[in-house]
C-alpha cells in the first residue's frame, strides 16, 4: 500500500498534466480532424472530428513510449492540418472521389511516419534544427494564414467552394448564426486569461461557442436537431464497433489504390515529414530550455514517425509535438513520458464518454479555434527587421516564404527561403573581409628577443617582409577578393607571410587562389610562408593534407610551412639578419664578460671586479633554469645556448612560448630589478653557459665599486626599457586593427 501511495505521489503530477493537457489537444485534434475532411465534403466533418479523435489517442500512447523527451505532448497540429486539407481541396478538384481521398490521405500518413523514422536513423534530425530563422518564421506565419484562409468560410457558414476572400467581400453568403457563435469562440479565446488562468484558453472557447449555440437554439427549432444540421459535426458513431469497421473498411478498400497513385504522394509526405519534424523539434528544444535538459533529435523524429504509422493505419491523423499542450503539461507539474501516455488515454476515454457532446460541438467554434491557432503562429517578431537597413533584407526572406507558402506550397516556401538564406549568407562572406590584419614583420617581433642593434635593423629592412592574417571562410566567393588584396604586394614583397589560424574552411577554389600566388611569389625566387595551417578544421578536413594534395606541397622550396606565426616571423627575422647563415650556436665559443650585451662598450679592465662576483654555471638542452613561483632573484647572463620562457596562459592555465634568449643575452632582469618571485619558466633549449649574478653579490659589489653598479643598473634599465617599449608598439598595433 505504501509502495502505491509513493507511486501515486510520484506521478500525480504526471496524471494532471497528461489529463490537461488532453483538455487543450483533443478539441484542437477534433477541429484539425474535421478541416480536413470537410474539404472533401460536408458530409465527411463527423469522419474528420473521430480522425482528430484516434490520432490524438495513437500519438499520445506511441510517441511517448519509444521517445526521450519527458513532458512532450504529441498530437494533430497545424501543419499536417493545412498540408492534408491543401492536399484534400485539390484531389476534389481533380475529380477524386471521397472514399479515394480518404484512402490516399491514409497511405500519405503511413508513408509520413515511414519517411520521420528514416530522418531519425541518418541522423539527419540533428540538421533540421540548423534551418535558418527567417524560414521557420516565415513557415510558421504561412501556416498560419493558410489556416486562417481555410477556416474563414466556415466560420461565417458559407457554402463550400468558396474561396476566402470572396466569402469577406459577400456578405450575402453569410450564415449570422455561424458568425455569432464563431465570434464568441474567437472573443472568449482571445480574453480568456482575464477570465481564468488555470482553464485552458481552447476549452473557455468552445464552452462559449457551444453556450452561443444553445442560445440561438431557443429561437431556431432547426437548430435543435442533429440530422443534417450544417451547424454542428454531427453523429461520429464513436463506439467500439464503429471504430473497428471504419479501420476494417478502410484496408480492405486501400488494396484497390494502384502503384502510380502511391508513388504520387512522396513529394506531398516529404514536405509533411519535414514539417511535422521541425514543429516537434522546435518544441523539444523550448523544453530543453525550460527543464535545462537535452533531447534526442534523432530517436525522438524516429518515435514520431512510429506515431504518425500507427495513428494513419488505425484511421487518425498525423501529428507532432505540439507546443500548446506541451506547455500546458509542464505548467500542470508533469514530470516523465508518462504524462503523454496519459494524455492518450485520457483522449480516448473522452471521446467514447462524451461522443454525443462532440457531435453537438459547432463547425463554427471549431473553425473559431484554429483561427485563433493560426493568428499565434504568424510571428511577429520579424517586424523588427524593418527598423535598421542591415536587417531588411532579412525581412523581405520571410515576406518570400509566407508569399510562396500562400501561393505555391509550404515545401516550395521552405526551399525559397532556405535558397535566399543561403544567398544572404554568401553576401555577407563576399562583402566582409577575410584579412584580419596586415602588418609587417618590421612592426612585430618574434618570440626570439634580439639585442638593440639586430632590433634596429629589423625595424628598417622588416618593410619588405609582410604578414596577412586570414579569417572566416576562403572559398569562390572569397578567393577573388584575397586576391586582388594581396595582388598589389607580390611584385614587390621579399617575404610573404599568410596566417591562417582563424580560417574556418577552405575550398578548391581558394586552394588554386593560393597557388597562383605561390607561382607569381616564384617568378622573383620568392617563398610562400604558411602558418598555423591546422591538422583539423571545425569541419574535420584536415587543412595541411588539403593544400598539399591541392599543390601547395612542402617539398616545394617556395612553399614553407610554419606551426605558428611567431615561428614564421622568426624565419623571415633570420634571414633579413642574415643568421641563417651563421654557425650552428653549439658549435659557437662561450662569450667573454665584455662581449654580452649588457656590457658592450666597456672596457675589460674595468669589468674585472664584477666578473669575480659572477658564477659559471651550465646547463644541459631541456633542462629547466627557474620556475614560475621561484623566490630566485639572480641575473642570468647567456655566454652560449639559448634559452625559452614559458608562462600560463588564461584561466585554463595553458603553457604558452613567451620569449626566446640567445647568446648574449640575459634573462631574469625584473625579479633582480624588484625582488620578487619568478612569473615564468626557463628552460634551455640547447646546451647553456652562463654568468650568473646574484642580487646579494651585486649589493656588496655596489658598496665597494658604485660606478660599475651603476653602469650595469643604467644598461639594464635601458635594455628592458626597449624591450617594454617594442612590446607596447605590438599591443598597439594589434589594438589598431
Amino acid at each position: 500500500m505504501r509502495e502505491l501511495s509513493g507511486a501515486w505521489t510520484r506521478h500525480s503530477g504526471d496524471f494532471w498534466g497528461g489529463f490537461a493537457a488532453m483538455l487543450v489537444a483533443l478539441p484542437a485534434s477534433v477541429a484539425f480532424g474535421v478541416t480536413i475532411y470537410a474539404a472533401i465534403d460536408p458530409h465527411y466533418a463527423a469522419f474528420g472530428a473521430l480522425a482528430g479523435v484516434l490520432g490524438a489517442m495513437a500519438l499520445g500512447l506511441i510517441a511517448p513510449t519509444f521517445g526521450g523527451t519527458d513532458r512532450l505532448i504529441t498530437a494533430p497540429c497545424a501543419p499536417a492540418a493545412a498540408v492534408l486539407s491543401a492536399f484534400a481541396i485539390d484531389l476534389v478538384q481533380q475529380g477524386v472521389s471521397p472514399t479515394s481521398i480518404v484512402l490516399l490521405l491514409t497511405v500519405l500518413g503511413i508513408l509520413t511516419g515511414t519517411l520521420q523514422i528514416l530522418i531519425g536513423f541518418l541522423g539527419v534530425g540533428r540538421l533540421i534544427k540548423f534551418i535558418p530563422y527567417p524560414v521557420v518564421s516565415g513557415y510558421l506565419s504561412g501556416v498560419g494564414l493558410i489556416i486562417i484562409g481555410s477556416q474563414l468560410p466556415k466560420l461565417v457558414g458559407a457554402a463550400d467552394g468558396n474561396r476566402w476572400y470572396k466569402v469577406i467581400f459577400s456578405p450575402e453568403l453569410w450564415d449570422w448564426r455561424g458568425v455569432a457563435i464563431g465570434g464568441a469562440t474567437i472573443i472568449a479565446m482571445l480574453f480568456s486569461s482575464r477570465i481564468s488562468r488555470k482553464i485552458p484558453g481552447t476549452i473557455i472557447g468552445i464552452a462559449c461557442g457551444a453556450l452561443t449555440f444553445a442560445g440561438l437554439a431557443l429561437f431556431d427549432p432547426s437548430m435543435a436537431t442533429l440530422e443534417n444540421n450544417p451547424l454542428v459535426i454531427g453523429p461520429l458513431g464513436a463506439t467500439g464497433e464503429g471504430y473497428i469497421a471504419l479501420i476494417t473498411d478502410r484496408w480492405q478498400q486501400i488494396g484497390e489504390l494502384r502503384l502510380s497513385q502511391v508513388g504520387s504522394l512522396f513529394t506531398s509526405a516529404l514536405t509533411l515529414a519535414v514539417l511535422l519534424s521541425i514543429d516537434t523539434l522546435k518544441t523539444c528544444v523550448v523544453l530543453d530550455r525550460l527543464t535545462r535538459s537535452r533531447h534526442d533529435s534523432d530517436r525522438e523524429l524516429a518515435a514520431q514517425g512510429l506515431a504518425n504509422m500507427t495513428a494513419s493505419i488505425v484511421g487518425g491523423m498525423p501529428g507532432a509535438g505540439q507546443m500548446g499542450a506541451t506547455m500546458v503539461n509542464y505548467s500542470s507539474g508533469a514530470k516523465t513520458r508518462i504524462s503523454g501516455v496519459i494524455e492518450g488515454l485520457t483522449s480516448v476515454v473522452a471521446a467514447l464518454a462524451l461522443g454525443s457532446f462532440i457531435a453537438w460541438t459547432p463547425v463554427a467554434t471549431l473553425s473559431g479555434v484554429l483561427i485563433v491557432i493560426g493568428l499565434r503562429m504568424i510571428d511577429t517578431d520579424p517586424l523588427r527587421f524593418l527598423e535598421s537597413k542591415s536587417t531588411a533584407i532579412d525581412f523581405v526572406v520571410v515576406l518570400a516564404v509566407v508569399g510562396v507558402a500562400l501561393t505555391v506550397g509550404l515545401i516550395a516556401a521552405s526551399a525559397t527561403g532556405v535558397i535566399l538564406s543561403i544567398m544572404l549568407f554568401l553576401r555577407e562572406q563576399v562583402g566582409g573581409t577575410v584579412v584580419r590584419r596586415k602588418s609587417f614583420v618590421g612592426e612585430r617581433s618574434s618570440a626570439w628577443y634580439r639585442p638593440e642593434n639586430e632590433m634596429r635593423l629589423l625595424e628598417k629592412k622588416g618593410q619588405s617582409a609582410i604578414i596577412f592574417e586570414l579569417q572566416g571562410s576562403l572559398f569562390f566567393g572569397t578567393a577573388q577578393q584575397l586576391y586582388r588584396t594581396l595582388e598589389p604586394e607580390l611584385a614587390t614583397t621579399e617575404y610573404l607571410i599568410l596566417d591562417l589560424q582563424r580560417v574556418q574552411s577552405v575550398d578548391v577554389t581558394a586552394a588554386h587562389m593560393l597557388n597562383l600566388v605561390r607561382d607569381a611569389l616564384s617568378e622573383r625566387n620568392v617563398p610562400l610562408l604558411l602558418s598555423n595551417v591546422r591538422e583539423r578544421l571545425p569541419s574535420g578536413r584536415d587543412l595541411r593534407e588539403f593544400l598539399e594534395l591541392s599543390g601547395l606541397r612542402a617539398d616545394d622550396e617556395h612553399v614553407i610551412y610554419l606551426p605558428t606565426l611567431e615561428a614564421a616571423i622568426e624565419w623571415v627575422e633570420a634571414r633579413l639578419l642574415g643568421d641563417s647563415k651563421r654557425p650552428d650556436a653549439d658549435e659557437q665559443p662561450p662569450l667573454e664578460l665584455h662581449e654580452i650585451e649588457l656590457f658592450k662598450g666597456s672596457k675589460p679592465d674595468t669589468l674585472v671586479d664584477l666578473e669575480a662576483c659572477l658564477e659559471k654555471r651550465s646547463f644541459k638542452a631541456g633542462e629547466t633554469i627557474f620556475s614560475c613561483g621561484d623566490p630566485s632573484n639572480d641575473l642570468y647572463l647567456i655566454r652560449k645556448g639559448e634559452v625559452k620562457i614559458v608562462g600560463s596562459v588564461g584561466q585554463g592555465g595553458a603553457m604558452k612560448h613567451i620569449a626566446t634568449y640567445g647568446r648574449g643575452d640575459f634573462l631574469g632582469g625584473q625579479a633582480f630589478l624588484d625582488n620578487r618571485q619568478r612569473s615564468n619558466d626557463a628552460i634551455a633549449i640547447r646546451d647553456c653557459d652562463m654568468y650568473i649574478l646574484s642580487l646579494e653579490k651585486f649589493n656588496y659589489l655596489a658598496d665597494e665599486h658604485k660606478r660599475i653598479a651603476l653602469v650595469l643598473m643604467t644598461k639594464l634599465a635601458r635594455l628592458l626599457s626597449i624591450r617594454l617599449r617594442h612590446v607596447n608598439e605590438e599591443l598597439t598595433l594589434l589594438q589598431d586593427n
